[in-house]
């Protein structure tokens, strides 16, 4: 959390604003720096339907999927509420960058169909990790580090994670955690030496400042 004071934005004085900080893969592989304020009263979308709202703000679903009408097109969306900003979060499913490795371990097309979907994901080392809007880091995993390979125009883009939160509702085990796998060390290895070769850093964070979220026109509180 960070408070940010004497904003201007349009013509407006915002004399301070509490906020969550998070990061997002984008498509060119770099990371977004996302800012997203804390709201007083929790908004609940129009397609949620009481019950389910309720059962995301006690934290007994990590989320929930739906397919909405925004201006006459279908999309499939992912719900989750946010304690820290109170706010529901929802997430084209299209948008959702996924990896097509992790640890060095291809996935398959239902792990990925999995991971869009805001579902668990567990790879043969025993690593498992899930897509969440909601945290600083967008994935959760069993362990507290992960490297992820995605295919962008043709070449590899490594995306090294690491101090991850544990997967939802789910106890951490420190020890298990912090194991990590040879399939975690030889990405890291081709990670490493993709980036001696390249002269840069690969897994450089771009600061575009965004908000999270869809954009609809009508709430309920």
């Amino acid at each position: 959390m960070m408070r940010f004071e004497n904003l201007e934005a349009d013509g407006l004085h915002i004399p301070a604003l509490d906020a969550k900080l998070s990061l997002r893969p984008n498509a060119a592989g770099n990371l977004d720096l996302l800012v997203h304020p804390i709201y007083r009263e929790v908004d609940i979308p129009d397609f949620l339907a009481d019950t389910e709202a309720e059962v995301l703000e006690k934290g007994e679903l990590v989320n929930i999927e739906k397919t909405i009408n925004d201006h006459g097109v279908k999309k499939e969306v992912l719900i989750e509420f946010d304690a820290d900003t109170r706010e529901f979060v929802i997430t084209d499913t299209e948008k959702i960058l996924v990896p097509d490795m992790v640890n060095d371990q291809l996935l398959t097309l239902d792990q990925k169909e999995r991971y869009r979907k805001g579902k668990e994901v567990q790879i043969q080392d025993g690593t498992a990790f899930q897509f969440s809007a909601t945290d600083e880091n967008s994935v959760r995993a069993n362990r507290i580090g992960l490297v992820v390979s995605i295919v962008l125009d043709g070449g590899m883009s490594y995306l090294l994670y690491k101090g991850l939160n544990a997967l939802f509702n789910k106890k951490w085990d420190a020890q298990k955690a912090a194991d990590v796998s040879p399939g975690y060390l030889k990405a890291k290895m081709d990670m490493d030496e993709l980036q001696t070769h390249q002269g840069r850093d690969i897994n450089s964070r771009s600061h575009n400042q965004q908000q999270r979220g869809y954009t609809h026109s009508a709430h309920r509180r």
